[in-house]
C-alpha cells in the first residue's frame, strides 16, 4: 500500500519516462510534488524502492526504471498533452546537474612516487553530471607530480574502471601487483612509461607485465 506522496511521484516518474524515456532530476520531483527540500524526495525514493516499485540503475544520472505499477495507475488513461505541444517538437531532456550518486572511495593514490592503494568501505556523493557510463570509483591524490595536468594534493579523482589504454590517458597503473600511481601512460618499444606532469618528477619506466591498468581519469572532485 502506497501513501499518496509516493503514490504521486509514481505517476510522475512513469509519465516522464513515458514521454521522454529519462527520468526526472530530484529538483523536478521536489516541484512536481510541492516538497520543500529534496531529501523527502530521497525518501520517498528509497521507499518505493524497498517496496520494489522502481528500481535505480548504478552509475547512471537519473536512472531510474519502474519495476511495477499500481493497478489504478496501469488502467488510467494516457495523460492528455497541452495544446500547445506539437508532435515533431523534439524534447529536450532536463540538466542533471542536481542528480547525485555515491561511488565507492578506495583510499589515497599517490601522484608522485606509487604508493600503496588502500581498500576503503567508505563512498563518496559525486555530481552524476562528472561521471560517463561503465563503472567508477574515487581515489583521493596524494602528491604533486600531476599539478600540471590541473590535479592537485587532495583532490578525488573520479576513475572509470578499464584494463586497457591508449598513449596519453591519464591511468591508474598497478605496479607490480602492489603500488598504485595516477600518471599519463605511454608506450615506449618494449616497456611501458608512466609520465608525471611536473617537470620536477622523471617519468617511471616499466616491463609490460609489471603493469597493470586500473582504470582512466573520468574527472577530478576538488573540495574547498
Amino acid at each position: 500500500m502506497l501513501t499518496a506522496k509516493q503514490h504521486e511521484l509514481l505517476c510522475f516518474i512513469n509519465d516522464r519516462l513515458n514521454e521522454t524515456g529519462v527520468s526526472p532530476s530530484f529538483e523536478e520531483m521536489k516541484e512536481a510534488l510541492d516538497l520543500k527540500s529534496k531529501s523527502g524526495v530521497h525518501r520517498l525514493i528509497s521507499a518505493l524502492e524497498e517496496r520494489s516499485f522502481i528500481r535505480r540503475l548504478p552509475n547512471r544520472a537519473r536512472a531510474l526504471e519502474i519495476v511495477k505499477l499500481p493497478d489504478a495507475v496501469k488502467t488510467r488513461p494516457p495523460a492528455a498533452k497541452t495544446p500547445s505541444a506539437s508532435k515533431s517538437a523534439p524534447v529536450s531532456a532536463p540538466s542533471a546537474a542536481n542528480d547525485v550518486l555515491e561511488i565507492p572511495l578506495h583510499g589515497r593514490i599517490a601522484a608522485g612516487l606509487p604508493i600503496e592503494a588502500m581498500e576503503s568501505q567508505s563512498m563518496l556523493s559525486v555530481p552524476a553530471a562528472l561521471l560517463g557510463p561503465g563503472e567508477h570509483y574515487a581515489l583521493e591524490v596524494s602528491g604533486d607530480s600531476m599539478v600540471e595536468a590541473g590535479i592537485l594534493d587532495g583532490d578525488y579523482a573520479l576513475v572509470r574502471k578499464v584494463d586497457t589504454a591508449r598513449d596519453g590517458e591519464i591511468v591508474v597503473a598497478l605496479v607490480d601487483e602492489a603500488e598504485a600511481t595516477l600518471k599519463f601512460f605511454r608506450r615506449e618499444g618494449s616497456m611501458v612509461r608512466l609520465d608525471p606532469a611536473n617537470r620536477a618528477y622523471d617519468p617511471q619506466r616499466y616491463k609490460p607485465n609489471q603493469i597493470r591498468i586500473q582504470g582512466k581519469l573520468a574527472g577530478l572532485l576538488r573540495r574547498y
